[in-house]
C-alpha cells in the first residue's frame, strides 16, 4: 500500500489540528475521505471547550458531517484519518459508524482505545472491525500536541 495518500490525507488532518490550537483547544485534527471519489466529506476538529462539549472530539464531529454529507450514517466507503490515536468513545463511534479504514498519526498513552491501552476497532467481539494503520507523520502529530501542552504549562494552564 502506497503510503503517500495517507501522508497527503493527514496533512489535511493536520490542517484541522491548527485550526484547533489557534482556538486555544487541544490540536487534534480528523478528516473522512469518502473513497470512490477520493473526496474529504467530513472535517472536524476538537471543540469541547469552545462548545462546552465532552463530545466535541475531531471524530466524531467528522463523522457526524460526513454522515449528513453521504446522507447515510453507514460510513462503509470512507477512512477516517486523524492526528492522534482516538479514544473509547471515538473508536466506538467508529465501529458504529462502519467506517472500514483508521488512518491516526501518534499514539496516546494515556486514552488511545485503538492500540496502546484498547483494541476497540479490531475487537472480534464486535460486529466490525476496522483496518488500522498507525504512524503516518507520526513525529509531525506528536510535534504539534508537545508543542501546545508546552505553551499550556508555560502559561500555567491545563
Amino acid at each position: 500500500m502506497d503510503p503517500l495518500p495517507f501522508e497527503n490525507w493527514m496533512r489535511l488532518a493536520i490542517v484541522q489540528a491548527e485550526a484547533a490550537r489557534s482556538l486555544d483547544e487541544v490540536p487534534i485534527g480528523c478528516v473522512v475521505v469518502h473513497q470512490p471519489e477520493s473526496r474529504v466529506v467530513g472535517r472536524g476538529y476538537n471543540r469541547r471547550n469552545l462548545d462546552c462539549d465532552p463530545t466535541g472530539h475531531a471524530e466524531i464531529l467528522a463523522i457526524r458531517e460526513a454522515a449528513e454529507t453521504l446522507g447515510n450514517w453507514r460510513l462503509m466507503d470512507c477512512t477516517l484519518i486523524v492526528t492522534l490515536e482516538p479514544c473509547p468513545m471515538c473508536a466506538g463511534a467508529i465501529v458504529n459508524s462502519r467506517i472500514p479504514r483508521l488512518i491516526y498519526g501518534c499514539a496516546d498513552p494515556k486514552a488511545g482505545a485503538v492500540r496502546t491501552l484498547y483494541q476497540i476497532c479490531e475487537d472480534t467481539r464486535l460486529n466490525h472491525r476496522v483496518e488500522v494503520i498507525a504512524g503516518i507523520l507520526e513525529q509531525e502529530c506528536s510535534m504539534i500536541l508537545k508543542d501546545f501542552f508546552k505553551v499550556q504549562r508555560a502559561l500555567g494552564k491545563k
